[in-house]
């Protein structure tokens, strides 16, 4: 029998501890992390906003941008994706709209976060947060539009800036009160804060561990003493990459060839084997015969 999205994203958790999820902006860069070993996979808004639109993560790229970039990363790998789902992209009717369109592209769970619908960025300043009843009425919107049981609705708190950890500690329960299936706290800066919260919910914590924000880059041996569950690395590659473009871009300018950065490059034949391309190719011969092995002479 084969499993549903969600219920791939459950095996993932029950196989490894913390389970890493890793940020993936498109579909190749999801079948590098599967190459690499991972078991489950990330999309972030930030990502999405960054990467395909050249815009900050400030609530302007809409659900529909979203589900598009994950569709295509789904139909790439069968590793479960765990979306940023950011406020629900409107009211009760637009959640249960965006669950439903993430569970078509094949998806195995998102977070809707407490912020107020214009958010900012977790590990920014000025974030303003919703009432915990208010996001308690976004978490029931999203399970009661859920059509696959085992789909993953995680709801990310952005508390700990303004509340501290009482209020972290309090929306969580409350979260988890109105079916939120995982609780992310957001920006949290201990370990003992960590397993504090964990303590508190008997459903799993996730600790996101982004670079240059608020929480210290904890090894997972420290997430796992906290009992933490998943350690999500956002977009850890994504910045990498940008890096080694930047730099290869400023390369070509200044020196007029590749040539110095030739050994940093990836080879055709490594991204081929990424793609399976002489399976393709050999799938073209069965179809149509093999290409020409001469250049025919032209025709007068």
């Amino acid at each position: 029998m084969q499993l549903s999205p969600g219920q791939r994203l459950q095996a993932a958790l029950d196989a490894e501890c913390p389970l890493q999820i890793v940020g993936t902006i498109h579909a190749l860069c999801a079948l590098l992390a599967r190459d690499a070993g991972f078991r489950a996979l990330y999309l972030s808004g930030a990502g999405v906003a960054n990467a395909a639109f050249g815009l900050p993560d400030l609530a302007i790229t809409t659900m529909s941008d979203v589900v598009e970039e994950a569709r295509r990363i789904t139909q790439a790998t069968d590793l479960p994706l765990l979306v940023d789902g950011d406020t629900g992209f409107g009211g009760a009717f637009n959640i249960a709209r965006s669950m439903r369109e993430l569970i078509r592209a094949g998806v195995a769970g998102w977070h809707l976060e407490d912020q107020v619908a214009i958010k900012r960025c977790g590990h920014r300043p000025g974030k303003k947060l919703v009432s915990a009843r208010e996001m308690q009425d976004r978490i029931k919107a999203a399970v009661d539009a859920r059509t696959d049981s085992a789909f993953m609705v995680m709801a990310r708190t952005d508390a700990f800036a303004s509340e501290g950890l009482p209020g972290v500690l309090d929306r969580a329960a409350a979260y988890v009160e109105a079916g939120a299936d995982a609780i992310f706290a957001e920006a949290l800066t201990r370990l003992p804060d960590y397993a504090a919260l964990v303590a508190s919910l008997k459903v799993p914590v996730l600790a996101n561990a982004t670079e240059f924000g608020k929480t210290p880059l904890f090894g997972l041996d420290e997430f796992r003493s906290a009992g933490i569950r998943m350690v999500l690395y956002p977009l850890t590659a994504f910045r990498a990459m940008n890096q080694a473009a930047w730099e290869t871009y400023t390369t070509l300018r200044r020196e007029g060839s590749q040539k110095s950065l030739m050994e940093r490059l990836q080879t055709r034949e490594s991204l081929y084997e990424v793609l399976h391309y002489w399976d393709y190719e050999r799938k073209l011969d069965e179809l149509y015969g093999s290409p020409p092995t001469t250049i025919p002479e032209e025709m007068p």
